[in-house]
């Protein structure tokens, strides 16, 4: 399939709106399988830190 300018190609026959939203969304959700983890490590991290240093300080 080829268009015939940047324009055609963003409208995709007139299913732009659906093929965008589709990979912006795809994107969005690889977006959270990359930082929820990370996040949920850090803060479990925090939390032993914070963990330890109370049983050490007793």
């Amino acid at each position: 399939m080829s268009f015939a300018s940047f324009g055609d190609f963003l409208a995709m026959g007139h299913h732009g709106l659906y093929v965008w939203s589709a990979y912006g969304i795809c994107l969005v959700v690889l977006g959270l399988n990359v930082a929820v983890p990370i996040l949920a490590r850090k803060r479990y991290l925090q939390q032993e830190a914070r963990r330890l240093r109370r049983e050490n300080g007793q």
